[in-house]
């Protein structure tokens, strides 16, 4: 299993809504689907420190917690995330309150790392979405760089029925991520 995947239970608005519901579960599960995602945007495209990026963390869901009725459009909820993500690491930058200097962050490598940032959530929540079986053969394969042998193995199949398989579960992988594109939305303020 990739990194632990685990099972999406609902889109993001969904999610979002029964938070808006005051679901406890909802709360938590919203912080773990997107914790990797605000640290990410904290340590690697703001390069802050760890004691640092935690602070941001903390202080981005307190916000989320205590604003959410200001979100529009339930599906804006990952672009407001990273917006008030961006805004809270800017904030702790601009107030000296960092442990160690940071080297200056250029616009252009912000938005190149914010976008694959994004796009390895996407590919995240689509193997989540996946069977076991297509999530166990692309770990095998791409994650834990194993031969066609290895895998077939492991799994007691012939090297060629790996080779198919991995294709197919390319293939579904390649339909999930068209179905789940995000449009492009303005930012929810």
């Amino acid at each position: 299993m990739l990194g632990g995947v685990a099972a999406v239970t609902g889109s993001d608005a969904e999610l979002v809504g029964r938070c808006r519901a005051g679901d406890a579960a909802a709360w938590n599960e919203l912080v773990e689907r997107f914790s990797r995602y605000v640290y990410a945007i904290c340590t690697q495209g703001f390069r802050l420190g760890e004691h640092d990026a935690e602070d941001v963390f903390q202080d981005v869901f307190t916000r989320v917690y205590t604003h959410l009725d200001r979100l529009r459009d339930d599906e804006a909820f990952r672009p407001w995330l990273a917006q008030l993500t961006r805004r809270t690491c800017i904030d702790r930058l601009r107030s000296g309150g960092r442990e160690t200097p940071v080297e200056e962050v250029e616009p252009g490598d912000l938005d190149e790392t914010l976008s694959q940032l994004d796009e390895s959530m996407a590919i995240h929540d689509a193997l989540a979405a996946m069977t076991d079986n297509c999530r166990e053969i692309l770990d095998r394969f791409f994650a834990q760089d194993e031969s066609y042998r290895t895998i077939g193995d492991a799994l007691d199949l012939p090297p060629g029925t790996i080779a198919s398989r991995i294709s197919r579960c390319l293939d579904k992988l390649k339909a999930l991520l068209e179905e789940t594109a995000p449009l492009s939305r303005p930012e929810a303020r």
